[in-house]
């Protein structure tokens, strides 16, 4: 017969923990809390983020330099529904609470977790300083001293910096002498399995979910130059002088400038005879006509992709989540705590004679300060 107790309340209650604790990247971003009412998917919610404020000459009139908080709030969209649906036998019904949740909900908890947790390495995309060779995994101590350098020109806070990089980077640094052990590196269940330390105050693991960038046609090219940008333009015109490209740029795809990098912020149209207009971030810092050399240079264009991992202080990125209402004439039930939430819907396939389970969570990710992150090709 069926248990009882096994209510979607419960399995929430117990799912909710595991859900928390798998996704690695939680303890390492922001957090955006949000204990608002019921949402849905592709609903906009606001959230705080850290102040980044400055200092101004306290010997003289200040009036007019006061900063104000109420600026740094961040809307997030909530696209991202994500769902781990199940079929229950006889069996699995006649489960009590704890063997339930070690054979369906933290299975359940562990692919929702990689999902979410995915979405924010995925944040690379809006990342444009980089250091180092794309196809050329790090492997050195410079490596991590000069993505270091770019966070410390970009006047990024000392504190909370972390270095996250894909399986052949940790095999590369794994056989360093320099990294310290790992019980010196901090306690956090979720990352322990991943730690390799602390190097230069910043914590270094491994993460299997890195993805690998795959860049656009147009960053094969090596004859591009700016040809349009004004000052302050998040819109330039590329041109290839062989005039015969219709390859694109994709999103993420980062090039320089005169020494200044960029990042393409949406995929582009197809050039037309070598020419492509690509919306970057950031800014040009001055007129195209004004660099000393219009060259533009592509990372990508002999590897054609990367592997961006990421070093980044911890305010580069933010989560959150909101609670999604529970669905009506079923057993269901949402939790939530501290900003966190899941919800559970058991029901009845009448026509099919199946039960059915599904976990739910509903949450968005945003890059709130690019200039706090750094790739570091691979």
């Amino acid at each position: 017969m069926a248990n009882t107790f096994v209510t979607a309340k419960a399995i929430a209650e117990r799912a909710l923990p595991h859900l928390v604790e798998r996704i690695k990247m939680l303890p390492l971003i922001e957090f955006g809390t949000y204990n608002g009412t019921f949402r849905k998917w592709g609903d906009t919610i606001q959230v705080r983020k850290p102040q980044r404020g400055d200092t101004v000459d306290g010997s003289s009139d200040i009036s007019s330099a006061y900063q104000d908080i109420s600026d740094d709030v961040v809307e997030i969209v909530l696209n991202n529904q994500r769902a781990y649906p199940v079929k229950l036998t006889s069996k699995e019904k006649t489960l009590n609470l704890d063997d339930f949740t070690r054979q369906i909900s933290v299975p359940a908890m562990t692919k929702l977790a990689e999902y979410a947790n995915a979405q924010v390495l995925n944040l690379y995309k809006d990342i444009p300083y980089f250091y180092g060779t794309s196809g050329t995994t790090p492997s050195s101590l410079a490596d991590i001293a000069n993505a270091r350098k770019i966070l410390q020109d970009n006047l990024a806070p000392e504190g909370n910096r972390s270095f996250i990089f894909d399986s052949a980077a940790e095999a590369k640094l794994l056989q360093l002498s320099n990294f310290a052990e790992i019980d010196k590196a901090g306690t956090n269940i979720a990352l322990r399995n991943a730690l390799l330390g602390r190097v230069y105050n910043t914590l270094m693991a491994s993460d299997s979910q890195v993805p690998t960038h795959t860049a656009g046609g147009y960053s094969a090219l090596a004859d591009v130059t700016i040809t349009t940008g004004a000052s302050g333009a998040s819109s330039i015109v590329l041109t290839s002088s062989a005039g015969t490209s219709t390859a694109k740029l994709e999103e993420g795809d980062i090039f320089s400038i005169d020494g200044y990098q960029f990042v393409v912020t949406a995929q582009t149209a197809a050039a037309s005879s070598g020419v492509v207009t690509a919306a970057i971030y950031p800014a040009l810092p001055m007129a195209y006509g004004d660099f000393s050399s219009a060259a533009v240079t592509f990372p990508d264009v002999s590897a054609g992709g990367h592997v961006p991992n990421l070093m980044f202080n911890k305010s580069a990125f933010t989560i959150a989540m909101a609670p999604l209402a529970p669905a009506d004439g079923v057993d269901s039930a949402v939790v939530s705590f501290n900003g966190f939430s899941i919800r559970v819907v058991r029901g009845y396939d009448m026509d099919n004679d199946i039960n059915k389970l599904r976990f739910d969570i509903l949450f968005g990710v945003k890059t709130l300060y690019p200039e706090l992150a750094t790739r570091v090709l691979g």
